[in-house]
């Protein structure tokens, strides 16, 4: 029916990578279709190699592509592929522009007011919290609410649900596990940490993540800490205060990192300790045990998408409020957080090493396992 197939996302780390279930799914119903991907070019390592895509378009948000002229010469070079279907999974105003203005004979997903009149059907993303007149969560994974798209707007007959998907190529994979061996040793066992978040709401206590990082040390454990160079300053304040912080077990890789190289690492490590962060969905990507915790954020919508993670969060009344820096003042800022105690953590840490210990790489994949475990403390 359509030979020549656009899905947009130009959102963040996370949010790319909830997409991908869909190119699966857009794949298995349209095999013959020439299924291309237009994505932010910082993102590129997470998606230009899927194996269910043709073709990967990449736009310059914060470089090139950032200006008026630039834009619409960018739609211009979309109009050019004559597309015959265009799915929007990203509603801000400038996927919709892309997606109203790219003259393909079909447009449909997410929108904005005003670019939505060029849509033959405008979807809602229930996944997505509403603000006014108070903050409601959204009520389903953002994997489901693309599927509702496919399945509603498009006309999909099958879903091919083989959650979250990120390939790299073998020179990369090669490469940083030759390093991570060097740097580990091959026969050690190394736990991911990453302790930054685009939110201050998302970020579990440094001081906890240095307690836990002394528990594993003590236990013969490595840590790996992760991150880009946003979190060099957060992860040096954590480092500061573990006891052991001149153990040759901790080693720092973040800022140092390609996402591709990001996910290798990931693929040698045997449990990935996170906060609520695009780095976690790539870790359920590469099929890593995740314990996670959850502030602000919430559950229903972005939940690590794979049944062998654990979620804790904390009963605190104002979870989850959706704000990225806390309204409330002494004790009670970042209650959400503080909640989830070391002990806590540790317990379901201990419990995931014991059902799993072995580096990610090695762990089979469940196809179509993915609710991960909630746990209300």
């Amino acid at each position: 029916m359509f030979k020549k197939i656009l899905v947009i996302n130009l959102m963040h780390l996370g949010d790319l990578m909830l997409v991908t279930p869909a190119l699966r799914t857009l794949r298995k119903n349209f095999p013959t279709a020439h299924l291309a991907l237009l994505a932010d070019k910082k993102l590129a390592d997470l998606v230009q190699y899927n194996k269910n895509i043709d073709e990967c378009i990449l736009i310059d948000k914060k470089g090139a592509d950032d200006h008026l002229i630039s834009f619409v010469k960018f739609i211009f070079k979309i109009r050019e592929k004559n597309f015959d279907l265009v799915i929007n999974l990203h509603r801000n105003e400038r996927a919709s522009a892309i997606a109203a203005f790219s003259g393909a004979k079909k447009i449909v997903g997410y929108s904005k007011p005003g670019f939505s009149i060029f849509f033959d059907k405008v979807m809602p993303n229930p996944s997505i919290a509403q603000q006014t007149p108070h903050y409601v969560p959204g009520s389903q994974h953002q994997v489901k609410s693309h599927f509702d798209v496919l399945i509603e707007a498009v006309g999909v007959n099958e879903i091919d649900d083989g959650g979250l998907e990120m390939w790299i190529p073998k020179a990369v994979e090669d490469e940083t596990t030759k390093i991570f061996n060097e740097t580990f040793g091959e026969d050690s066992k190394v736990i991911a940490f990453n302790i930054g978040a685009s939110w201050l709401t998302k970020r579990w206590i440094d001081s906890y993540f240095a307690e836990c990082a002394d528990r594993l040390i003590e236990k013969n454990f490595s840590i790996a800490f992760l991150g880009g160079s946003m979190d060099i300053e957060i992860v040096n304040t954590c480092i500061s205060k573990i006891k052991n912080h001149d153990s040759d077990k901790i080693k720092i890789f973040t800022g140092k990192l390609s996402l591709a190289q990001v996910a290798a690492v990931l693929d040698n490590c045997v449990l990935f300790l996170t906060t609520d962060s695009g780095p976690m969905h790539i870790g359920v990507a590469r099929n890593i045990p995740i314990v996670t915790m959850f502030g602000a954020s919430p559950v229903p919508g972005f939940y690590p998408y794979d049944a062998k993670d654990i979620l804790i969060k904390a009963p605190v009344d104002c979870h989850p409020c959706g704000q990225h820096t806390c309204p409330r003042q002494g004790e009670d800022n970042l209650a959400c957080m503080k909640k989830i105690s070391v002990n806590v953590v540790m317990k379901y840490v201990e419990e995931m090493l014991n059902d799993y210990g072995q580096r990610a790489k090695d762990i089979p994949k469940i196809y179509g396992k993915y609710k991960c475990r909630v746990v209300e403390i």
